[in-house]
């Protein structure tokens, strides 16, 4: 249902937004609980093999992200020709030349985690262990690069659920193959860390797969071809300017969120033990917002098209009222079974009465993550990127100076507190840059 001008209404932007992100999150969730076998099949498997895992996951994890950033730049454009196939297949193989670039940048980083490792002082005993796992995930990495991108293209094209059979069809795969290629059930040898590299370069391999052929299926591309052919400097220069400040964004995050891991690590054992719990709640939570972000750009891209200030703004308005939403029932949740969810991740009495203790900052601070991070997509939509990555720089920054003096004087507490309170500047900071961003994409659109 629309308004007698064209423009959708709040009911139908927040219904589009909600059912978007759904898929997106369930994606997302079932990638993570993947993630968490291969940790507890290794586990199980050696310590040494999961001391090589979290070496190299330390590399691999910020890498593919951050191409996951940097693709998702491709949205507002696909999202602007999706009625042109002429305009819109272009800008698809550009978007993959973007792939080549980050995912192979991406790839040579994790490949080089023997050497990074040795630089770092990691022990030669669990270097030994590695084996060909680098190497298998710098292919997955140029992987989930072409397959991100053919994610974001469908994001962008409304199909949202076609990025979740992608996702879960790779999840399935994983997770098959890590049980019957780590430990080596029955008559099956067990190859250790190489068998966990096999099960994640086949997850992104069929994920890639599933993806791509979804996307070449799409009937906005009628029939059109989709090979790779010869780059468009401007136009992959145009994207990149996009995506790039959404990848540099992520390693700010990504480093900043390191320091805060090490400043709670010298208060105590346990207040390190406390802190890591704490942050895979948040990651829990903040993954609904990260769907909802991206179930808002084609929906403010749409309203850029038309030159419509109004839809633009209310369209990051919806998303933010459908990702607090999101956060608030998780939090919700996560309160009244707090007791058996935290025993899922300690056994320690200690560190769950101390969670229980520091759960209302923590849930503060993912509320206003999660809302600032709405306009940071809403800004993604209107291709303004690098004025988020300014706030962000700026923000994390500070947070970055001041998070080992107030961990140093109040603990935890203190260092939970000094988050959420820089969240809440972000929410200002990345809402006034919407603001100013969106009339001025509006009024001087971007060119094509």
């Amino acid at each position: 249902m629309t308004t007698t001008n064209g423009r959708p209404t709040a009911t139908t932007r927040i219904r589009q937004i909600a059912t978007a992100a759904l898929s997106l999150y369930v994606s997302m969730i079932a990638a993570s609980a993947a993630a968490l076998v291969d940790t507890a099949v290794l586990g199980h498997h050696a310590t040494a093999a999961l001391a090589g895992l979290a070496v190299t996951t330390a590399v691999y994890g910020p890498a593919t992200a951050a191409i996951a950033g940097a693709q998702r730049g491709v949205m507002p454009f696909v999202t602007e020709h999706q009625d042109e196939p002429e305009k819109l297949v272009p800008v698809l193989r550009n978007g993959m030349w973007l792939a080549v670039a980050t995912g192979g940048l991406g790839g040579l980083a994790v490949a080089a985690v023997p050497w990074i490792g040795r630089i770092g002082g990691v022990p030669e005993a669990t270097l030994d262990q590695l084996g060909a796992f680098p190497a298998l995930l710098a292919v997955s990495t140029v992987l989930i690069a072409v397959s991100t991108t053919a994610g974001s293209a469908l994001i962008g094209l409304g199909r949202s659920r076609l990025v979740m059979r992608a996702g879960l069809a790779g999840t399935g795969a994983a997770v098959v193959l890590s049980l019957l290629l780590v430990g080596g059930p029955g008559p099956l040898p067990s190859l250790g860390l190489p068998g966990a590299g096999i099960a994640m370069l086949a997850s992104s391999t069929i994920s890639a797969f599933v993806a791509q052929v979804a996307l070449r299926r799409s009937p906005q591309l009628a029939g059109r071809t989709l090979r790779l052919g010869r780059p468009q400097p401007s136009q992959v220069i145009g994207l990149a300017r996009v995506g790039l400040p959404l990848a540099a964004t992520v390693l700010i995050k990504f480093a900043v969120l390191g320091v805060l891991a090490f400043s709670a690590a010298r208060i105590s054992t346990e207040a390190a033990a406390v802190h890591s719990v704490a942050v895979s709640l948040v990651n829990l939570m903040f993954t609904a917002a990260v769907a909802v972000g991206q179930a808002v750009v084609p929906v403010v891209a749409e309203r850029l098209k038309e030159q419509d200030l109004t839809g633009v703004r209310a369209g990051a308005v919806s998303g933010l009222a459908v990702a607090a939403g999101a956060v608030l029932l998780l939090s919700g949740l996560l309160t009244v079974a707090r007791g058996p969810v935290l025993a899922v991740f300690s056994a320690d009495p200690g560190v769950r009465d101390r969670l229980v203790e520091l759960l209302p900052l923590v849930l503060a601070a993912t509320l206003a993550d999660a809302a600032q991070a709405l306009f940071g997509f809403g800004l993604i939509g209107v291709r303004r990127t690098r004025p988020s990555m300014l706030c962000f720089a700026a923000c994390y920054g500070v947070l970055a100076l001041l998070a080992g003096p107030m961990a140093a004087d109040g603990g935890l507490t203190a260092l939970w507190g000094t988050l959420a309170a820089v969240n809440l500047v972000l929410i200002a900071a990345q809402a006034w840059c919407f603001r100013r961003y969106s009339a001025l994409a509006v009024a001087e659109p971007v060119p094509s």
